[in-house]
């Protein structure tokens, strides 16, 4: 398994024109947000989401981000932006932040998993990603946490249970800090606590390494074109290295397409950079500082952790000391064999765990 580096968001012989476009574009209209039309088809059905079938390339209506399946598309106004929401069920809400280089999309499996388990489940795109709205700023994680309460809210529910894979795992921790009476319980996926995760990357070389990739975005411009070049081809290598040997038939060409697609949205390579370039150039800066002191508060709600085994992109010893930043049932569960997404290399075992989480009365430490 390669571990990739800094080097894949260096100079390269051809970079596409559009990886050096600001945050100022979007995936759709800008504004107010409003409900949109939904989409029913088969769960099984995949669409590029831009009207072409993944495999066949056939024209049709959509776009990138919409793509088919039982759940419903809609927008919501939160923290004075507009976020694309996909969602599915009734019940406690459950809702669903993934990480880069991703898009709601990538809980394809567990939002039918989750409502047919009696849970309303939502997954949003993140700020600057997916169907949500690229702003010029506001990608610092304590921003980002107040989107994603924000949506909380606009979806008119008291709480809501928080489970974020990679970067949405980052800002999961951060609201459920932030913000405590809005987050009834954590589950976090591939994802050490912010604190555990500056140190790591401070002082364990190895998951420096593993991480190089992030001090690679810190360079201007370059990633974000890297990123976009041959039709985001980057993307798919990423995918591809950082998932684990344990299900070869994860990534397929057909996924790989879809996650290109959505990152080759102009501006959405700059703005999934930006929350990284913060969480590294704010290290010494007064904001960051700010920021790592306030994640010492400890977090009071029942927390699932999970993480696969053979993660490169963030070691299992990075993400195994994050509980003591827990002061409320804490549970540890390790994936053998899978690596940095679970929840899509082996989408069975984690919507189980999960689920049945989710549904204890007490869950233990």
């Amino acid at each position: 398994m390669t571990v990739p580096d800094s080097s894949a968001f260096g100079p390269a012989g051809s970079a596409s024109p559009q990886g050096s476009a600001g945050p100022q574009g979007s995936a759709g209209p800008q504004g107010s947000a409003g409900p949109t039309g939904s989409s029913t088809s088969p769960a099984g059905r995949l669409s590029s989401g831009d009207g072409r079938s993944a495999s066949t390339g056939q024209a049709g209506a959509g776009g990138p981000v919409r793509l088919d399946g039982p759940w419903t598309h809609r927008d919501v106004a939160a923290n004075g932006a507009r976020f694309h929401i996909a969602e599915m069920g009734e019940g406690p809400l459950v809702l669903l932040l993934h990480g880069f280089p991703q898009f709601w999309w990538t809980w394809r499996h567990q939002l039918p998993a989750l409502a047919e388990a009696g849970f309303r489940a939502v997954a949003m795109d993140l700020r600057g990603v997916g169907g949500s709205d690229r702003t010029p700023r506001g990608y610092d994680p304590a921003n980002l946490a107040l989107d994603v309460t924000g949506v909380i809210r606009s979806l008119g529910e008291p709480d809501a249970a928080l489970v974020g894979h990679d970067l949405g795992g980052y800002l999961a921790w951060t609201a459920a800090v932030m913000r405590p009476k809005l987050v009834r319980r954590l589950a976090v996926s591939s994802m050490p606590h912010p604190r555990r995760w500056r140190s790591s990357m401070l002082s364990d070389f190895a998951q420096s390494r593993a991480g190089s990739y992030i001090w690679g975005f810190q360079r201007p411009w370059l990633p974000e074109r890297q990123l976009v070049a041959d039709d985001a081809a980057l993307v798919g290598r990423l995918v591809q290295e950082w998932a684990g040997p344990r299900t070869p038939d994860f990534p397929d060409e057909e996924t790989l397409a879809v996650y290109r697609r959505a990152m080759s949205i102009p501006s959405t390579a700059h703005c999934s950079i930006e929350p990284y370039r913060w969480m590294v150039r704010s290290m010494a800066r007064p904001d960051g500082v700010q920021f790592n002191r306030r994640m010492k508060r400890p977090v009071r709600v029942p927390t699932l952790h999970l993480h696969g085994s053979l993660d490169p992109a963030v070691r299992t010893r990075s993400s195994a000391g994050s509980g003591e930043y827990v002061e409320a049932p804490y549970r540890w569960r390790l994936f053998d064999g899978v690596g940095h997404f679970p929840h899509e290399e082996d989408p069975i075992a984690f919507s189980t765990e999960l689920i049945n989480w989710l549904k204890d009365p007490e869950p233990d430490r």
